[in-house]
């Protein structure tokens, strides 16, 4: 199956004080750490996801990514700050250290948040719920492991689960 590899986040979180949606993770993934910056592997669906609900082109650098989700008012980080992990496998997530979800939300203290994927709505109601006091609501993951779920119907879901998420006249979801 693979050896345990201890994993510290290596990156900041995405988002300004006009942030209006926290997406979520569990941890970047392999790929994600390879490329620098979330979503980074090619086959996972997130950008495009957000392209398509929001109209815009879909970013391809990492400059155009932050800057295409502050200006759509979406922040992005993960739950976990560190862990052990096997790879990518978000099942193998053991000996986790929560992140410190209060530097964003601080900044933005009604903001909507969002899970991508089981794993990081689990974790965040495990180790953040309690202390954000915000809800989360749980997207289908946008990972190629969740191959059940094509960009047609992950792209319906989202807009469905977030639709009136963002209130400030940004792009609306």
């Amino acid at each position: 199956m693979g050896e345990y590899t201890h994993i510290v986040h290596g990156f900041e979180p995405v988002f300004d004080k006009h942030s209006r949606v926290l997406i979520l993770g569990s941890l970047p993934s392999v790929k994600s750490r390879e490329a620098g910056f979330y979503y980074g592997h090619p086959r996972n669906r997130f950008w495009a996801v957000l392209a398509a609900l929001t109209g815009q082109p879909k970013p391809e650098s990492t400059e155009e990514k932050r800057k295409f989700l502050l200006g759509a008012g979406i922040a992005v980080w993960d739950v976990i700050a560190e862990c052990d992990i096997i790879g990518s496998s978000d099942a193998s997530i053991k000996n986790v250290i929560p992140a410190e979800l209060s530097v964003i939300t601080a900044v933005c203290p009604n903001i909507a948040v969002f899970a991508n994927g089981g794993t990081a709505a689990r974790l965040y109601g495990k180790y953040q719920a309690e202390k954000t006091g915000l809800p989360i609501t749980a997207l289908p993951s946008t990972s190629p492991a969740n191959a059940a779920w094509g960009l047609e119907r992950l792209t319906a879901e989202w807009g469905r689960l977030m639709v009136g998420a963002l209130s400030d006249g940004r792009e609306q979801l």
